[in-house]
């Protein structure tokens, strides 16, 4: 089978993963020539890397069996990179999984899906585009999700919010909403909110 996995970040990488683990032909495209270059070490013969132009993403999704669309723009809405036009280049029955569905996905034709529903097809393309996947593995998302955050909360328990967000630059850039106002400029730009800069929330 082919497997075209648009989006080479931590989505993209462990989905290329297991389809390279299931002997899968698999193409990883990105925009990112550090990103590709690291999947390329990484994958070696396992899998492909393509630079994620229009051309190489029409060209890999007309050939493929299954699209993993897994782009993120923190912040902002998923670009719609696979066009409907498209579908008619694939074969009847491929199928595209649409990882990007919570920040309003990246094909033309998602719209969410839950998991008593999760798919439905377009011009004979099966669509999987259910909002929250991890859902589906809820008692080992959560121990996951814990065991990253549970590290930060005591920190903000122990310094402060304020305190722990300066000492930690990561940790900063998750602060979205300060005082009713939004903190993250690409969520306030998108939405039409007054932007507060981050620094002026941590004064």
């Amino acid at each position: 089978g082919k497997v075209c996995v648009i989006g080479g970040g931590v989505v993209g990488f462990n989905a290329a993963q297991m389809a390279a683990g299931l002997g899968a032909d698999v193409t990883i495209l990105d925009r990112n020539p550090e990103v590709l270059e690291r999947l390329g070490y990484y994958f070696e013969s396992r899998a492909k890397t393509r630079f994620a132009n229009a051309a190489n993403v029409a060209e890999c999704v007309a050939a493929a069996d299954l699209v993993i669309g897994a782009v993120l723009i923190p912040g902002a809405a998923a670009p719609k990179l696979v066009t409907r036009e498209m579908l008619s280049t694939m074969r009847p029955g491929a199928v595209l999984v649409d990882v990007a569905i919570d920040q309003g996905g990246c094909f033309e034709t998602s719209h969410a899906t839950t998991h008593a529903e999760p798919t439905y097809v377009v011009d004979g393309i099966v669509h999987y585009c259910v909002a929250n996947m991890p859902g589906a593995v809820a008692r080992t998302s959560t121990y996951a999700l814990n065991n990253v955050t549970l590290p930060h909360m005591l920190r903000m328990a122990d310094k402060g919010w304020k305190d722990a967000l300066r000492s930690d630059a990561h940790l900063a850039a998750g602060l979205n909403v300060w005082n009713g106002r939004v903190t993250y400029k690409a969520v306030a730009d998108d939405l039409g909110y007054d932007y507060c800069p981050m620094e002026e929330a941590l004064a």
